[in-house]
């Protein structure tokens, strides 16, 4: 488990002794219910009564134990008004921060559903580890706001769990809107994206400001440059692909039980 915080409330690291100590808590983070409960299901966990997040938040924690691992599911729940998944980059923001205070994870998993680009690679099924996460909707077109603006940060370095498990690799755009306008898809081409979706980006940051490393796996429900609409795609796809990603992270796991990041 990861160093408790300091006093001056920020998690304290001493990168090489995390490097090669065995991984104890995992957080992984995930947007929709329909991704997260056949992952729930998969590591038999129990859905938290007494919530460790602020009253009045929406979000929901499932926990238990798993191959000697502490597993924890977080998904930012239903807008309180709307009834729908709270995604995007603000609810994914604002949990990983929160489960990062509160639970200390050794790493962090951001998982979930993804649009893909055909140019790139990528079919209806694919699941990818991303290498790098970037913003395409940020745009300050500023000197150094603008790099501020892409957010260009590294996912957690695998190169075994990739090897072993045959996942592609490729780079992650991440938007607040689930179609791309002219604009966001130049931005997309510029940050030489495989992949897209509305959580990664905002995951990565929290993570780096807060030293905490994350792994990002995602799996193509719609492909970006095709011929059908997006959300038409997205819909039609999301519940066997939903399948594929659940069995593809329990590998993950299964993978980094008893290993350390080092391993990885």
């Amino acid at each position: 488990m990861a160093p408790p915080p300091n006093e001056d409330n920020s998690i304290s690291h001493d990168s090489s002794d995390d490097q090669h100590r065995p991984i104890s808590t995992i957080v992984i983070i995930i947007a929709m219910q329909t991704e997260a409960l056949p992952l729930v299901n998969a590591f038999e966990l129990t859905q938290d009564t007494n919530p460790i997040f602020p009253k009045g938040t929406p979000w929901v924690r499932y926990y238990g134990s798993y191959r000697a691992l502490n597993v924890n599911i977080i998904w930012p729940g239903k807008d309180a008004v709307l009834g729908v998944d709270s995604v995007g980059t603000i609810s994914a923001s604002l949990v990983t921060y929160a489960a990062i205070q509160t639970l200390q994870p050794d790493l962090i998993i951001n998982t979930g559903t993804a649009g893909g680009f055909k140019a790139k690679g990528a079919c209806i099924g694919d699941v990818y580890v991303a290498s790098e996460v970037a913003f395409h909707d940020r745009r300050i077109p500023i000197p150094v706001f603008d790099l501020y603006g892409v957010g260009l940060r590294q996912g957690c370095s695998t190169p075994n769990l990739v090897k072993e498990l045959d996942f592609k690799v490729g780079k992650l755009s991440t938007g607040d809107s689930l179609d791309m306008t002219p604009q966001d898809e130049a931005s997309i081409l510029a940050n030489d994206a495989v992949i897209k979706d509305m959580e990664g980006a905002a995951v990565a940051y929290v993570s780096d400001l807060l030293k905490v490393p994350v792994m990002f796996v995602k799996a193509v429900t719609d492909i970006v440059d095709g011929d059908k609409p997006t959300s038409e795609e997205f819909l039609q796809n999301l519940s066997a692909v939903t399948i594929a990603l659940g069995k593809a992270v329990t590998h993950v796991v299964d993978y980094i039980s008893g290993k350390s990041l080092s391993d990885l």
